[in-house]
């Protein structure tokens, strides 16, 4: 298939990098750079085809595109996948021969940590690129920006709260968190000292039953997690969770998650809409990350201020769902037309 003819193919700009030597298999996608410079992490992950890697890279630059967008940030939308195994030996001639292609795009483009690529990883990167954040270097030792992530993650949840039952008081309430990565299972302490009761799964057995012991939760396998007769669903894993399969089986009132790009397809967000499920828009929730970790980028880095920032999702989730309420329209797609008028107003002479 072409790359012009692709489905999700709406770019300014799709890089692919390849270094025989080493190994290195890699796209970088720049959707948009209307607001600013391209921000969005950098993926490492043993796609089961090239092709598979370029849909997920095409779909993950287009997110980072709205969500910068609506998280009010001076950056435009990108995002880079390496096709390959992270915990494979090769990993950081990898990230060094990469850090080449970023830093070829003069600043176009900055990249940070994603799925399989940590804090630490991001340092290696910079070794031989400018246009890095989220670097284990740029913050105090043992803090990972990802908790931004799962801040944001919080508050969105405590906002679909507020508008489905009226409070943002999550004592009680049942939450399901799939994927228990850095960012889930920070999520899961910040829902258990909430009052929240957690049903968690994981494809990692071990990440389980440490979110088990540390906070009471009940582990169900990683199959079944998305059908819980819980309120509120958060999917913190990998993408298209909410598909054709899993929507009929979905018990909750509210899903709110970490994982881009829950969508299997568009559609789905009115599926969930007309079976009155409150849906947090994935890049609007998970935004925490960026607004933590890119002001390197454009200011000052200061903790205190991302904090508040991202605090301020609460807002802005409330904002899209009562929105979504009043016109009848999925919050996906609320959500969407909110981004994409920012970034045509910012087109204009």
């Amino acid at each position: 298939m072409s790359i012009f003819s692709h489905p999700e193919f709406e770019h300014e700009q799709v890089l692919f990098c390849h270094d025989p030597e080493i190994g290195l298999k890699a796209v970088i996608a720049i959707h948009s750079t209307a607001l600013g410079p391209a921000a969005g992490g950098c993926r490492m992950h043993p796609y089961a085809s090239e092709h598979d890697a370029l849909t997920d890279v095409l779909r993950l630059s287009k997110g980072m595109s709205f969500k910068n967008a609506l998280a009010g940030l001076p950056l435009g939308g990108g995002k880079s996948v390496i096709i390959a195994d992270p915990s494979g030996p090769d990993k950081a001639a990898l990230l060094r021969a990469f850090s080449h292609h970023v830093q070829s795009l003069n600043g176009r483009y900055w990249t940070a940590i994603d799925i399989g690529v940590g804090p630490a990883d991001a340092d290696i990167l910079a070794e031989n690129c400018e246009f890095i954040f989220a670097r284990a270097s740029q913050y105090e030792p043992g803090f990972n920006p990802s908790l931004f992530t799962a801040l944001g993650g919080f508050t969105g949840i405590r906002a679909v709260a507020k508008h489905v039952w009226g409070s943002d008081d999550l004592t009680g309430k049942r939450v399901a968190v799939q994927g228990l990565g850095q960012t889930g299972s920070d999520l899961c302490r910040q829902l258990h000292e909430a009052g929240a009761e957690l049903v968690v799964a994981d494809v990692r057995p071990e990440a389980t039953q440490e979110t088990v012991e540390r906070f009471g939760a009940v582990a169900v396998a990683p199959d079944v997690i998305h059908a819980q007769d819980v309120d509120i669903f958060a999917p913190c894993a990998m993408g298209a969770g909410i598909n054709d399969d899993t929507l009929p089986d979905i018990k909750a009132r509210a899903i709110c998650g970490l994982a881009n790009n829950q969508l299997d397809k568009a559609r789905h967000g009115e599926a969930l809409r007309a079976r009155g499920i409150a849906y947090v828009p994935d890049y609007v929730v998970n935004a925490g990350g960026v607004m933590g970790a890119s002001t390197v980028i454009f200011s000052t880095p200061s903790r205190e201020a991302a904090t508040k920032r991202i605090l301020g999702l609460f807002d802005t989730v409330l904002s899209i769902l009562i929105e979504a309420d009043r016109t009848g329209l999925p919050s996906s797609q609320v959500a969407d037309s909110m981004a994409i008028t920012k970034m045509d107003a910012a087109k204009l002479p």
